[in-house]
């Protein structure tokens, strides 16, 4: 005897339902994640700029989205641990701790900003090679009052991460990311080093020059 099709039927309306539904949230965690991203750039940028309160706005901004792309967890964990989600998490704590370095504040926790652990640890790999370019524009301002501390941030930070030391796959590509850090640490050391040591030499000269 043949299978009553109202049942069928009726299963698959459901699913299509359902399909439908995670489609609008895929939707909106694409939304989301492509406007934390480009937030998240700009308040660094703005950081850059010396422009902090405009990095602050922009930081919240993204703090707002990320909340918002936390809400699909609950009936959907798989869009939320896609790599979009994860990329934008990134982008967000590099901002946050970005900002933190640079603003001499208080670095936030992973819990404190709403990113997962490795999103974060990757975003914070990346924030201390950001501090490269903030040392390089503060060299050609002659300005080096802070280069040193800085330095001494980003090799803190490239400690800790060659520390963390699980597979690729649990940490997000953190090896990679800690290798990148790596070789931006030592191109950083060596432009600062150069370049304190010619102006020592410039100091020198001028005052010989002055006796």
């Amino acid at each position: 005897m043949p299978a009553d099709p109202q049942p069928m039927a009726q299963t698959a309306a459901e699913a299509v339902e359902r399909l439908a539904a995670k489609h609008q949230a895929r939707e909106m965690a694409l939304k989301a994640s492509r406007d934390i991203i480009r937030l998240s750039a700009n308040a660094i940028r703005a950081v850059h700029r010396h422009e902090m309160d405009d990095a602050q706005r922009l930081i919240a901004e993204a703090a707002a989205q990320a909340a918002a792309l936390r809400e699909s967890r609950a009936d959907h964990p798989d869009l939320y641990f896609t790599g979009y989600a994860q990329d934008a998490q990134k982008e967000y704590a590099e901002a946050c701790a970005a900002y933190a370095f640079i603003a001499q504040t208080a670095l936030p926790a992973p819990g404190d900003i709403g990113v997962e652990d490795a999103p974060y640890l990757n975003g914070l790999a990346e924030a201390a090679s950001e501090l490269r370019r903030y040392i390089l524009d503060s060299l050609r301002r002659d300005d080096d009052a802070r280069c040193e501390e800085l330095m001494e941030r980003m090799d803190e930070v490239y400690t800790l991460m060659v520390g963390v030391d699980f597979p690729d796959a649990v940490t997000g590509g953190l090896r990679r990311t800690t290798d990148q850090l790596r070789a931006v640490l030592e191109r950083t050391r060596g432009d600062l080093t150069m370049t304190m040591r010619q102006r020592r030499l410039e100091r020198l000269l001028r005052e010989g020059g002055g006796a």
